[in-house]
Formats: C-alpha cells, sequence, structure tokens
C-alpha cells in the first residue's frame, strides 16, 4: 500500500527517487522520505508529512546542488499508514540505534511489539510508532559488516508481510533488499540498477525487470544483483520485458488520471477482447487458462473471490456463469475465504481477482485453494504480479497501469473478461451455437457500446452538477445491475465523499427507504431487461418518499415520468450492458467529485494496492 524506489548507479539518485515516488505517490501518500548515501559521509534522510512535493521542496532547502549530485545511491518511500499517525517521526526511512544502517518498508511486521520489548530491554529508545523503526534496529542489532546476512537473520525473526530496501553506511554502493508478501521489483540499467515496489517507477529508466518471489533477498549494486533465500541459497530469476511506455503513466492533458483511465475503456476493453473471441463458433479463445474441454467440462462449480471493485466484478461474474454456463457459481469475499474452512476441491474452480495481483486477502485465499486441491485461475491486470505467478494460469485483462485509486479501467476489464470466460464455458456445456454468436458479437461491439456512452460526459456531467450538494445517494440495480450499483454507490464514496450505499432494488423497501428525504438523489439502474418493470415499481417507491430519481436507461426507451434524470446508454445484451452502465457511473461520481473540489486521484485514507491484511 505504500511505495518504494531505490537506486544505485552513476546518476544523482536525488530527482530518480523523487521521480519515482511521484508515480507511486498513488500507492500511498500521507508522509514521504528519502536516505541517500553520500560518499564517505553519514546517511542523510529527510522526510516530510504530505505529498512528494513537500518532500522535494525539503530536499531543496536542505540539500545543496553539489551534495545532491555526489550521492548515487539512495532509497525513498511514500507512506500509508498502518502503525502511528501520518508524522514526520513515523515516516520512513528508519534507522538502526547507530544510524550507521537504514530502511524503508511496506507491509506489516505482525510481531513488532514482542520485537520492541526485547530491544527496549536493551537499552534501544525509539523514535516512531511504526512497526518498521522495531526492523530497522533489529538488522541493526545483527549487522557485523555483512549487510545480506544482517537482513536474512533479522528477518527470520519477523512475522507478517514486508518489502524492503537497506543500505549501510559501511557498504557504499550496496543495496539490499527483501520480500515476503509485499512486490518488490528490480530495474536493470547500463551501470545501474533499481528496485521499486510497482514497475510504474522503472517505466523512465528501463524495460528489463526481475520480479522477485517471496524469502527473495538481494544484493543489488550498480552492475550485479544476487538473490539468495535467507538460508544463502543461490535463486535463479528470469528478466523480464515490461512491455509499458511512459505516455500509459501520464496524464496525457487530462485534468486528472481517473478521467484519462474512464476514456481509455474503449481501448482497455478491447485490448481485454482482442484475438479472443470466435464469432463464427460462438466462443471465446483463452489459452491462459490451461484448461481442456474435459476439465471445463467437469468442473462443478466456480468460487470467484476479490475484494471491493473485483468482488463487485465477481458478482457479474456470477450471473454470467449461471446463466451462460449452467455452473453453480458464488462469490466470497477475500478476507473471509481461508477463515471460514471453504468447501472446495478437485471439482471445484476458484477465480482470484485483483487489479494489482498483489491483494493480500486474495493472495491468502489463491493459497488456501490450492491446498485443498481446486483448480485455482488468477483475473489480474498486472503481468509478473504474485497472484499471476503464483496460480500459474488465469487471463490478463491488460488494462495498462491505472493510476488512480479509484479503479475503473480494471473494472470493466474484470468483468469483460469474466463475459469472455463465462462464453467459454458455455459452449462447452449447455450454450447454444446461436446464442454463442449473438453474444460474441455482442461482446465485439463494447469498444463502439463505451464510445457512445463517453460522448455524453457533457451531459452525464449536468447531472452531477443536480446531485453535488447532496450528502446522501442511493444505488439501485437487479439481476447483473445489483453489483453495478454496488459498483456505482463505492465510486462514489470513494471520490466525492457523498456517504453512497448501492442496494438491490427490491431491498429498499425492507429497511433503506427509511432514510429518504425530499431531494435525495436515488440512481436507478433501469436498462431494458426482463426485470424492468419491478425496476420501475422500486423506483415509483422511492419518488413517492421525495426522492431524485437518476435513471440510467436504455436507448430507445419510452420516456418516463418517475425520473427526473435520465443517463442513456445503448441497446445491448444485459449481460453486456453492464460494462457500458458502470462507465455512466463512473463519469457521475467523477463529475460530482470534482463539483465539491475533491481530490479525485487520491482521497482521502485509501491507497491503491492493499498489500496488508
Amino acid at each position: 500500500m505504500c511505495g518504494i524506489i531505490g537506486y544505485v548507479g552513476a546518476q544523482p539518485a536525488t530527482p530518480i527517487l523523487l521521480g519515482g515516488l511521484r508515480r507511486l505517490e498513488y500507492r500511498g501518500y500521507d508522509s514521504a522520505g528519502l536516505a541517500l548515501q553520500e560518499a564517505g559521509g553519514p546517511l542523510v534522510a529527510l522526510r516530510s508529512v504530505g505529498k512528494v512535493a513537500r518532500l522535494a521542496e525539503k530536499v531543496k532547502q536542505e540539500l545543496t546542488a553539489e551534495r545532491q549530485a555526489t550521492a548515487t545511491v539512495g532509497i525513498a518511500h511514500t507512506r500509508w499508514a498502518t502503525h502511528g499517525a501520518p508524522t514526520e517521526a513515523n515516516a520512513h526511512p528508519h534507522f538502526s540505534a547507530d544510524r550507521k544502517l537504514c530502511l524503508v518498508h511496506n507491509g506489516i511486521i505482525e510481531n513488532y511489539r514482542a520485537i520492541r520489548a526485547r530491544l527496549e530491554a536493551k537499552g534501544h529508545v525509539f523514535t516512531s510508532e511504526t512497526d518498521t523503526e522495531a526492523l530497522a534496529r533489529l538488522i541493526g542489532e545483527h549487522y557485523q559488516g555483512d549487510l545480506r546476512k544482517a537482513v536474512g537473520q533479522a528477518l527470520a525473526q519477523v512475522e507478517g508481510a514486508y518489502g524492503i530496501a537497506v543500505m549501510a553506511t559501511a557498504q557504499p554502493g550496496v543495496l539490499v533488499v527483501a520480500r515476503k508478501g509485499s512486490p518488490l521489483v528490480l530495474g536493470l540499467g547500463e551501470g545501474e540498477t533499481l528496485v521499486a515496489s510497482d514497475a510504474s517507477a522503472l517505466i523512465a529508466h528501463t524495460q528489463r525487470v526481475i520480479y522477485l518471489d517471496d524469502g527473495d533477498i538481494a544484493t543489488v549494486t550498480a552492475n550485479t544483483v544476487d538473490i539468495r533465500d535467507r538460508h544463502d541459497v543461490l535463486r535463479e530469476r528470469e528478466v523480464a520485458e515490461l512491455g509499458l511506455d511512459l505516455g500509459a503513466v501520464e496524464k496525457g492533458g487530462y485534468e486528472h488520471f481517473m478521467l484519462k483511465e474512464i476514456f481509455e475503456q474503449a481501448e482497455s476493453v478491447g485490448n481485454a477482447l482482442r484475438g479472443r473471441l470466435d464469432t463464427e463458433h460462438g466462443t471465446a479463445v483463452l489459452a491462459g487458462m490451461g484448461t481442456s474441454p474435459r476439465d471445463l467440462a467437469e468442473l462443478q462449480r466456480i468460487v470467484l473471490v476479490g475484494c471491493g471493485t473485483s468482488l463487485h466484478a465477481g458478482q457479474v461474474g456470477e450471473f454470467a456463469f449461471e446463466d451462460l454456463a449452467d455452473l453453480n457459481a458464488e462469490v466470497q469475499q477475500a478476507a473471509e475465504f481461508r477463515y471460514r474452512n471453504p468447501l472446495v476441491g478437485s471439482h471445484d474452480l476458484v477465480l482470484a481477482i485483483s487489479q494489482s495481483g498483489e491483494t493480500a486477502d486474495t493472495l491468502a485465499a489463491v493459497r488456501e485453494a490450492k491446498e485443498k486441491g481446486a483448480l485455482v485461475l488468477g483475473l489480474v491486470n498486472v503481468v509478473g504480479s504474485t497472484i499471476a505467478r503464483e496460480t500459474g494460469r488465469g487471463v490478463f485483462i491488460h488494462a495498462g497501469p491505472e493510476i488512480s485509486v479509484a479503479s475503473t479501467k480494471a473494472f470493466t476489464g474484470q468483468v469483460a473478461v469474466l463475459l469472455l470466460m463465462a462464453l467459454r464455458l458455455g459452449r462447452g456445456r449447455r450454450l447454444s451455437l446461436e446464442r454463442g454468436r449473438v453474444l460474441a458479437a455482442e461482446l465485439a461491439r463494447l469498444p463502439e457500446l463505451i464510445a457512445q456512452v463517453l460522448a455524453q460526459n457533457d451531459a452525464i456531467a449536468a447531472v452531477a452538477g443536480r446531485m453535488a450538494a447532496a450528502e446522501h445517494a442511493f444505488f439501485l440495480g437487479r439481476g447483473p445491475m445489483h453489483p453495478v450499483a454496488l459498483e456505482g454507490a463505492l465510486k462514489l464514496k470513494e471520490i466525492s465523499y457523498v456517504h453512497a450505499e448501492g442496494y438491490h432494488a427490491a431491498e429498499m423497501k425492507h429497511g433503506p427507504i427509511a432514510l429518504l428525504t425530499p431531494g435525495t438523489p436515488v440512481v436507478v439502474l433501469a436498462n431494458r431487461s426482463p426485470q424492468l418493470d419491478k425496476v420501475w415499481s422500486n423506483a415509483e417507491e422511492c419518488k413517492a418518499r421525495g426522492a431524485r430519481i437518476i435513471a440510467v436507461v436504455t436507448a430507445g426507451s419510452a420516456a418516463d415520468t418517475i425520473a427526473d434524470d435520465r443517463i442513456v446508454i445503448p441497446e445491448c445484451d444485459p449481460l453486456v450492458a453492464t460494462i457500458p452502465a458502470a462507465i455512466a457511473l463512473q463519469l457521475l461520481a467523477y463529475h460530482v467529485a470534482r463539483l465539491r473540489g475533491c481530490p479525485i486521484d487520491q482521497p482521502r485514507n485509501l491507497a491503491k494496492s492493499v498489500t496488508v491484511e
């Protein structure tokens, strides 16, 4: 959830570290800090509360240009608070007791209190509330000139998750990095090596990367990378190509990354579909699933696990698998999966859904499902992520980097791929060739359908203007539009701080309708579907209590007197319609937040990748 960037090479480290922090700021942004190795001198660290810009200003004020130019090794961090408030004292880097080594850390050290108590008994005086300082001091206790060895000895006593980068005064030009449950990637340049918690921080410098696995401890210099486990056994890791360009992580003229990413969805969903649709046979081609027709035919159940937005995508998938594939499907919150002793076995498919591929709860669910003998697949965006590597098979959504904390194109990419998977399983089971062809043709039209929704941006902004002053809102849907309603409410609350709730439309009258007051916005997903008449009846119940009805309707629908505002989506299959409807709600949430003056890309208290449980 925090961000790490490290550099060792011949160039001045400071601008590289600050540039990397800016690209990682979406991962954690309540404080930031960096530490530099100055030739022949002590480690120099600067920390500040707030955005990276404040740290950059502090660096400018306190370090001369000459000092910045001569320091060619350093580590830096953006923090999302877990232990202790966002203060300068709690910001990273943290030091050993003698201040001769320092580290930055992502994750949570679960037994830090016991470590801290032992060290305090030996005379250590802590200066922060963090778990990270306990780890820094523990490594310092073991350090006797061999940094890699000290890190290994300390980590053997640690319980929890970590991604760390460490450097010591006595070993200039060396970084030691290690991971367990928190991602780290090494970037290989010409005469320089970088380390980061996210590949987006490396794009400006190299396309050649090494993804570290859990248990790896790497000793890094400008020209060498040595990867071992904590028992000093050499580990071989492949060099991969990023395949990303710098423009993918720039705003490209848009006011916010979120707006850019909303408008990229015709392309990103097209990428998710490209080469995967067989319209002639009414099916999908998904080689990454690594399953034979017999494997799919013998499946008895599919369990979809995820958190937040990925959970909502899975809920859309649940409808698709049951409708198209005649397959019992259920969605489980990944954080609960392993704690409920789940009933899964060799005839069950467990599908792990995660944008980052690093979500800690979802990764834990993957490991539990594998232990119980289920067939496990990953549905992720980030190539090289832990879930992608540990499942060994699955489908990438190819949405490209998503910088805004609020997920947009990852959600629609996940839903698109889930529909592809349901189509493939359906054609292998009971779905007719005729319906398969119709649905495949509908999916192929998705980029065009999305473009039609994006063309209504100004009209949706006008609707947002009429609800921006509200402090409460409701989103209602039925069938596969119910999870879209949940996602729409989540988007609004995430970025505009409006209290928003999503409900199955039939549930409003069973309690929540008591909260309606005159003028309360109620967003109703009223696209053409078998349940449309029921949806309008539920909307009318809200209208009778004075609610303001904002209806998302299918193009060509007759004007309805119930709706105060209408947002139009194209005519398409009810399952396919979930994607254009979700994009309409993304735009609605974006414009409400913009009109309320909210920090859209970096909403308070949130971080992009949730790598702690």
